[in-house]
């Protein structure tokens, strides 16, 4: 499964653009599945290391057991409300959780000195950036998957 490095180097570009769109929030919008099936949105941040994008979480957290059960997932960047918007960024795939506590504590630097956290790798299947064309007439929406390569669709 390709890490955020595999990304960068086969979409660079891309790659340019949705860290720039993760990196202007702290904050961002994880989707996990819930033991029933069913969506669960949580709040999370995502931090960079090693040619890969993690996620952390307190321990024992609905999303860490949701992803536990089923690891996939989806991320949204955030966004500016217009007219300020630039973009959205959005990926999805399955993560690995990392269980090593040195590992961990690397990762999760000052969240695991405060007591168990934990730590989950993200594998890319597909990664979006959503914005406007440069003349504002169209959305533009530039895909990647390890299978199909970067493609590109707009929509007027």
């Amino acid at each position: 499964m390709p890490s955020l490095s595999d990304f960068e180097t086969a979409a660079p570009q891309l790659a340019e653009q949705v860290r720039a769109r993760l990196d202007e929030h702290v904050h961002k919008t994880l989707a996990t599945i819930r033991r029933d099936g069913a969506p669960r949105i949580s709040g999370t941040e995502t931090r960079y290391g090693h040619g890969e994008l993690w996620i952390g979480s307190m321990w024992q957290a609905l999303k860490a057991r949701d992803l536990q059960r089923d690891p996939r997932f989806a991320l949204h960047s955030g966004s500016f409300d217009p007219p300020a918007w630039r973009g959205d960024a959005k990926l999805s795939g399955v993560v690995e959780e990392i269980t090593d506590p040195e590992r961990v504590s690397e990762i999760n630097g000052e969240a695991a000195a405060l007591g168990p956290t934990h730590l989950f790798r993200l594998d890319l299947r597909e990664v979006a950036h959503t914005s406007l064309r440069e003349d504002g007439r169209a959305i533009v929406i530039v895909s990647w998957t390890p299978a199909g390569g970067v493609r590109t669709i707009e929509r007027a």
